[in-house]
């Protein structure tokens, strides 16, 4: 498994190239820009195969390169959980998208050799998911370091971003994690450190 970071700085977002080595299979996660040429690039020099497009969110920051993606890729998958599908304002523009894949909670995605699995963390939008794979865990726009998304936006919840963030808190094993935005942390830091997932873990 390897990792790639594709910072977009147009909406200043981490987009992230996921790749199962032993097949040559790629998953971009969140592209919120175009970046179709330099995967074309990438796909030609490497002998990749673009398979899939991960969004943890329908937010315009995390989707604004899906169409260019389409275009250059006929085919590729684009997956999202249902509760973001068929946005159709400025913030939130899935219905615009194409043919989506709806994953839901527990949903285990292969890449490859790779298994993916979607775990549903609604409060910074209704459809925000978190994906884990072997020993690291993209976290959205869910988990920050030392902070967590915002919850004002249309489809928010306080409510239910500390049941996410508690969620993530609990969960076992030593993770990295690769948020949405900013710096790229560990599981175990941000539960030492960051004050929302230690309150929210203490409810």
């Amino acid at each position: 498994m390897d990792i790639k970071h594709v910072y977009i700085p147009s909406v200043y977002t981490n987009c992230y190239l996921l790749l199962d080595e032993s097949s040559g299979a790629l998953a971009v996660i969140d592209p919120g820009d175009d970046i179709s040429q330099t995967l074309l690039r990438l796909c030609v020099d490497n002998g990749w195969t673009l398979r899939a497009v991960f969004l943890t969110h329908g937010h315009y920051d995390h989707v604004g390169g899906v169409a260019a993606l389409r275009q250059a890729f006929p085919g590729v998958s684009v997956f999202l959980h249902p509760e973001d599908a068929n946005g159709t304002d400025s913030l939130l523009p899935t219905a615009g998208l194409g043919p989506l894949t709806l994953w839901r909670d527990g949903d285990v995605v292969s890449l490859g050799a790779l298994q993916i699995e979607v775990l549903h963390t609604p409060g910074h939008t209704r459809g925000s998911v978190c994906l884990r794979c072997r020993d690291s865990l993209f976290s959205g726009d869910t988990l920050f370091a030392g902070s967590m998304g915002r919850t004002d936006f249309p489809g928010g919840s306080d409510e239910q971003m500390r049941a996410s963030l508690k969620r993530l808190g609990e969960l076992e094993g030593e993770l990295r994690v690769f948020p949405g935005h900013g710096a790229f942390t560990t599981l175990e830091r941000e539960q030492e450190g960051n004050p929302y997932l230690r309150e929210a873990m203490e409810e």
